[in-house]
């Protein structure tokens, strides 16, 4: 028997504007804020934070996908997610929330207990069982181009056409959720910026998103605070990287990408506000 959400799981204005997934991390060892949300009143805080400046869709992570992450395990990743989820949901129970796990125990746990969207930043590479759950749930899956794990995504880098060989690891990826009876109008992709690319690769995708509206499917961006904005920038701390942030977020503006995902989601609410007054 089909488990159906009954949330509308879509923000409002979707389509419409470039809407603003905001990133909470609940991992001591996330590139950019991990152990920074140590507290129940700390996560709170940032959720209502978040609220107040515009944010559509909050991203609970328990488990970093950084390069040379170490993976804690289903288990591990239920203890930290799991209390902060039913926290928030009672606290703010209209926020949309998005999981970010690529394994199928964290996502079945977190869809009864909650949460709107899974976020697999393998598209269901890494464990097919979360695709059962998510057409079980009949919830928004965003499908992520990725290569390897957090330990060897670096040196996977190695692509003839990086948008072309992209572009076909999508087309897979939303093949096999399509046979897993998740329906298309739930599908999101995500091309990966910052998994298994380097900078030149990184930027030829983003040069070049009007390609991935082939795919006719909601686009999502997570560029925020990436390595290879620092490099642009020469900048190390990953929270010093926001102005580059910035310039990303408005170039998925003027390509009408439909959602960015960003750790300052005040800085991006306001940025984008006015970029859309252009470009929607």
């Amino acid at each position: 028997m089909q488990i159906i959400n009954k949330t509308n799981p879509w923000p409002k204005g979707w389509g419409q504007k470039t809407s603003i997934m905001g990133v909470i991390n609940l991992t001591p060892d996330s590139f950019s804020d991990g152990g920074d949300l140590n507290s129940s009143k700390k996560v709170l805080d940032q959720v209502n934070h978040f609220i107040c400046n515009g944010v559509d869709v909050i991203d609970l992570g328990a488990q970093s996908t950084r390069p040379n992450a170490e993976e804690v395990g289903p288990a591990i990743e239920i203890k930290r997610l799991i209390p902060y989820l039913k926290l928030i949901k009672t606290e703010y129970p209209n926020i949309l929330i998005s999981v970010d796990t690529f394994n199928s125990e964290v996502a079945y746990e977190a869809l009864l207990n909650g949460a709107n969207w899974i976020n697999d930043v393998t598209g269901g590479r890494r464990d097919e069982g979360i695709l059962d759950i998510v057409s079980k749930f009949h919830c928004p899956f965003v499908i992520t181009h990725s290569r390897g794990n957090s330990k060897n995504m670096n040196e996977l880098a190695n692509y003839e056409n990086v948008l072309s060989e992209v572009m076909s690891s999508l087309e897979i990826l939303i093949e096999n959720a399509l046979e897993k009876d998740i329906s298309k109008e739930n599908l999101i992709v995500d091309p990966g910026i910052g998994f298994s690319k380097n900078l030149n690769q990184n930027l030829e995708i983003l040069r070049n998103l009007d390609t991935l509206k082939s795919l006719n499917l909601p686009i999502l961006i997570g560029a925020s605070r990436k390595r290879f904005i620092g490099e642009i920038l020469d900048e190390i701390d990953p929270k010093e990287r926001d102005i580059g942030t910035l310039a990303i977020s408005c170039l998925c503006s003027n390509f009408n990408i439909d959602i960015v995902r960003v750790h300052n989601v005040k800085m991006n609410s306001q940025i984008l506000k006015v970029a859309d007054k252009f470009y929607r």
